[in-house]
């Protein structure tokens, strides 16, 4: 009898202690995928984690959301979102994370060629000290051509803009703390940019190599015209990492540019006419000085709007343009009392 008690109070306190996981999955047109997929999952998931998995159904035109009921209806783990169409892998992201309630979060695609056995080596990585483990394709499976030229080339760019250096930035197997991911909103397609607004947010990134195996079934959705797009997705980040709080000093830059090449077209203009004999109207410098000139006042312009904007964008949300690590001896309502004490001075001052 006292035996069986303490069994049962140490499974209790077993329980009491086991970290909960969310595994996120975004899902479009896999409908011959998912079956086999959860089959993987559940089986790869380590005993320690208290898990949860997080299906998308990203607006699938096939069978997958008939197939996701089915397999939530006999599995209470296994939960399923449907969107009322196609958003998007990052939208998809976007919404596991905000439904998870583990302490870890786990993303990967829902094709089979993430490898859901690597699952337990991202969280040995993630104890290890890490808030963010990003997986790495050493051998990737897919066209040499189409795929694994333009991702190299892609990976070394990101890394040398973000200063976060990672070899497979499209690798969407990843291990997040829920604390480093919840905070941060996703947009357009930049959820394989995570690791770096991560890092933004003073977590400690890392990554490991993974398995990628070759798509055995239906079809990749991506293409080369993936490029152009993460070749803007890089300005955005640039522009967000360095210009945030201050977009006046890129768009007066540009303006600045501009005015420095108005100038010079109509020096140059003058002094065809002066020296050369060459009339304003048979060259076209004095066009485009008026031009520059023009393109300069708008940026100039753009960049206050801009300022307005960014001010806008931290005051609506009371949100400091700084991040702390820790405070000593300080007084967590101190900021509030200063906003208040700021408010009530004018007042006082006014009433005297």
């Amino acid at each position: 009898m006292k035996r069986a008690f303490l069994l049962t109070i140490s499974r209790t306190a077993v329980s009491l202690t086991m970290t909960s996981l969310s595994v996120i999955v975004p899902i479009y047109n896999e409908e011959d995928n998912i079956v086999l997929l959860v089959e993987r999952i559940l089986h790869s998931l380590p005993p320690q984690y208290d898990a949860e998995i997080i299906f998308i159904d990203d607006g699938s035109s096939d069978n997958s959301l008939v197939l996701l009921k089915k397999i939530a209806a006999a599995n209470a783990s296994v939960k399923v979102i449907s969107f009322v169409r196609n958003m998007g892998q990052t939208a998809a992201m976007q919404a596991g994370i905000d439904h998870a309630n583990g302490e870890v979060l786990v993303c990967m695609d829902g094709d089979l060629q993430n490898d859901p056995a690597d699952i337990a080596c991202l969280l040995e990585k993630l104890d290890e000290g890490y808030d963010v483990v990003s997986g790495w394709r050493l051998h990737r499976q897919d066209s040499a051509l189409k795929r694994n030229l333009p991702s190299r080339v892609a990976n070394t760019l990101i890394s040398k803009i973000s200063g976060v250096i990672l070899h497979d930035y499209g690798c969407s197997l990843k291990a997040y703390r829920s604390h480093v991911i919840k905070p941060i909103r996703l947009y357009g397609e930049m959820h394989r940019f995570i690791p770096i607004y991560a890092a933004w947010h003073g977590a400690k990134v890392t990554e490991m190599p993974v398995r990628h195996h070759a798509r055995q079934f239906g079809t990749s959705k991506y293409g080369l015209e993936r490029i152009l797009k993460v070749l803007l997705d890089i300005c955005v980040i640039k522009f967000l990492d360095k210009y945030l709080t201050k977009p006046i000093y890129i768009f007066g830059g540009c303006g600045l540019v501009a005015f420095t090449l108005a100038f010079i077209a109509w020096i140059w203009a003058l002094g065809l006419k002066w020296f050369g004999g060459v009339s304003l109207i048979l060259t076209p410098l004095p066009l485009f000085g008026g031009i520059a000139l023009l393109v300069g006042v708008m940026c100039v312009l753009m960049g206050l709007l801009a300022e307005i904007m960014s001010r806008v964008y931290f005051e609506s949300q009371n949100k400091p343009p700084y991040l702390i690590k820790k405070t000593i001896n300080l007084d967590p309502d101190r900021r509030q009392n200063c906003q208040q004490w700021a408010t009530i001075t004018p007042k006082i001052r006014q009433a005297g």
